[in-house]
């Protein structure tokens, strides 16, 4: 392997400081490196290079055991693949459970980096895992020897093959026998993947292969990195005695391992627990009720739980959420073209938009002409993609649960739930019970002739039969009069009451911007448009126009005061305008993940007065999402404005005042700010 002839080596001399006082945080250490990278050519500007690793460190951070810390990131700053190194002291803490690091390597890459490139560097992640590399690296004398040691594990000589005589040659080895494939040695097999795909990846993965050479059990690793990866072959995964997932993001060709044991953990605790991981799956290996990867061939053998190692808080709310996900597309569609049917039919084109689709057609209108049948069929085609709402919810619960066979039974929960009057609330519970049910049924031990029914047939017909039975017989009447119970308070609502709902909706709209608090207020509201009383049009209101305040808030902030933002938050702020006006809380999540404790609470008070505003002065909402863009739907449409901005100006006076005068850990040094604004 040999760096790319076009480009200089990875690293240089002038890209080293050796036992070097680069101050008292990581942002300092990053800082300092971007600069020594960029004033050596290797990238075009510092500042997005530090913003990139920076940016990378808030997802996790990037310090590992023994004193060694490697920041990295992909960014368009960087000209050619290149590594700074630096020797510290002293020592800066970079989140390693064993405490600071004294060695620290910026690993940066190009954005478009080829796999030539990332090969190199995660060359250099996995020698790292290696005693004596890192302990030769720390007893370096000179910059010049810390060069050699990378390059002899980037750039390793070749391995001279010795010659074997035609006379003497091998011959080839006997087809292995059935009984030499029962005495084969055991193995498990693994994934590793982080979201940067650069160093962790790799270090995981030899990691796991090492301890597994001290516990006498193979380890076979599919790196989902950055250099690429080979798919484990599946002749090894059908005779893996268990799987370990070290990931940080989704694994890919997942059913690959459906039916096998599995310890599942994010990539570092395969980094700095490797022993206990692999210990932990030969365990799971010999015990029958295991956590086991989900999947069809997992629920016909008997077992589709993915826990893993994730406690059962994490699933619970991974289980909403997915329901919550795939329910909003039907959400979107279905309102969006009520609201349509109400700008070109009117507000009364829902008393018999029905009968007027079926008797009628576009050669015979009916009263109101051709605005009234085009206003009638597009409220049904919006109500019929809405009335899946309910039964979406339920049925992807129940799938994030049981996995496929858990779909019929919860989509019939949520049926079952809208007929009988148990709306939302009913959804949720049935959808929660179908899952368990087809789970626990997916752990029946039957014939092996019956097995290939079970995900087809034999889950989905008895789940289907106990759940439905449940809603109609015991839960149904008991959940319709709590959703029955609910409406009536939300209607009964007034004055100093309408107004606490919509500051506590305002206030969750801002926390977690698309988390689970979030999509908890949100699904309450859409929800709630099913029903189109006043009420709920109130309720839709308020959480959309305060959902729109935090990237409003902070493109405002950031337009007003660039000096207080850092050069990638200035630029995220300019998209920030569409996507705010656009409904889209996500716009603000890189200003809230590197700033939360001042960015965060100011959003929430910008979003509750936004909230309050919208149910005291009555506004309502008959769309469920696209912000501005839906202004035809939007009942008092200027108040809706009015309350919009005053949320709004409230969050960016507010997070322009915390950056400006209080201090936090997170926030921006003037040297990693614009030097031309700094001294403006």
């Amino acid at each position: 392997m040999s760096t790319p002839t076009n480009d200089p080596a990875i690293i240089a001399e002038e890209l080293i400081l050796l036992d070097a006082d680069l101050g008292e945080s990581k942002d300092a250490v990053i800082s300092r490196l971007s600069e020594l990278l960029a004033s050596a050519g290797r990238a075009t500007d510092a500042v997005p290079l530090r913003d990139a690793a920076l940016a990378r460190e808030a997802q996790s951070a990037t310090g590992l055991p023994g004193g060694i810390a490697i920041p990295h990131c992909r960014a368009e700053a960087v000209v050619s693949a290149s590594l700074g190194f630096a020797r510290l002291n002293p020592k800066v803490d970079f989140g390693a459970p064993d405490g600071p690091a004294d060695l620290v390597f910026l690993i940066a890459a190009p954005a478009g980096a080829g796999s030539a490139h990332m090969k190199l560097l995660s060359s250099l992640a996995r020698a790292l895992v290696k005693p004596e590399f890192v302990t030769a690296l720390r007893e370096a004398p000179t910059a010049a020897d810390v060069v050699a040691l990378v390059d002899g594990v980037i750039n390793p000589a070749p391995k001279a093959k010795p010659a074997v005589p035609a006379a003497t040659a091998t011959p080839a080895a006997p087809a292995p026998t059935a009984a030499a494939a029962d005495d084969a040695p055991k193995h498990i097999v693994a994934v590793t993947a982080c979201p940067t795909g650069i160093a962790h990846t790799y270090m995981a993965a030899d990691s796991l292969v090492a301890a597994g050479e001290r516990a006498g059990v193979t380890v076979h690793v599919e790196t989902q990195g950055s250099s690429g990866s080979t798919p484990l072959d599946p002749a090894l995964i059908a005779s893996a005695e268990a799987v370990i997932f070290a990931t940080d993001v989704g694994v890919k060709g997942k059913e690959r391992f459906a039916g096998k044991p599995v310890i599942s953990s994010g990539v570092k605790r395969a980094i700095n627990e490797p022993d206990v991981m692999v210990t932990e799956a030969l365990r799971a290996s010999n015990d029958p009720n295991a956590a086991r990867v989900s999947g069809t061939a997992a629920a016909a053998g008997g077992s589709s739980s993915s826990a893993g190692e994730l406690g059962w808080g994490t699933r619970i709310r991974q289980i909403l959420l997915t329901g919550v996900s795939y329910m909003i597309p039907f959400v979107a569609a279905g309102g969006l073209l009520i609201a349509l049917g109400f700008l070109v039919g009117g507000y009364e084109i829902s008393s018999n938009a029905e009968e007027i689709v079926i008797n009628n057609s576009i050669t015979a209108l009916p009263d109101g002409g051709m605005r009234a049948y085009l206003g009638a069929v597009l409220f049904q085609i919006g109500a019929l993609s809405f009335s899946f709402l309910v039964p979406a919810l339920a049925g992807y619960i129940s799938y994030a649960i049981a996995d496929r066979p858990g779909l019929a039974p919860g989509f019939t929960a949520g049926a079952v739930a809208v007929l009988v009057g148990a709306g939302f609330i009913g959804g949720l519970v049935g959808g929660l019970i179908a899952g368990f049910v087809a789970l626990w049924i997916s752990k029946w031990k039957i014939p092996a002739v019956l097995r290939g029914l079970m995900p087809v047939v034999i889950i989905p017909l008895f789940a289907t039969l106990i759940v439905g039975g449940l809603m109609f017989l015991v839960l149904g009447k008991p959940l319709a009069a709590i959703t029955n119970g609910l409406t009536d308070w939300l209607n009964g609502l007034s004055g100093t009451s309408i107004i606490i709902l919509g500051i506590i909706l305002g206030l969750m709209m801002c926390f977690d911007l698309g988390g689970p608090v979030n999509k908890a207020a949100y699904a309450f509201a859409t929800a709630g448009l099913s029903v189109t009383d006043v009420a709920s049009l109130r309720i839709m209101a308020a959480v959309m126009a305060a959902g729109m305040v935090p990237p409003l808030a902070m493109a405002l902030a950031s337009l007003v005061r660039p000096r207080l933002f850092t050069e990638a938050e200035r630029e995220n702020g300019k998209a920030a305008w569409f996507l705010g006006a656009a409904f889209i809380s996500e716009g603000a999540i890189p200003f809230a993940a590197a700033d939360p404790l001042r960015v965060i609470p100011s959003m929430m008070a910008g979003g509750a007065l936004t909230g309050a505003l919208i149910m005291a002065t009555d506004v309502t909402l008959s769309a469920p999402h696209g912000g501005l863009i839906v202004f035809f739907a939007i009942g008092k449409f200027l108040w809706f404005l009015i309350a919009l901005v005053a949320g709004t100006l409230l969050s960016a006076f507010l997070v322009v005042f915390a950056k400006q005068f209080v201090k936090g850990k997170n926030a921006p040094t003037e040297e990693a700010l614009d030097p031309d604004l700094v001294t403006a």
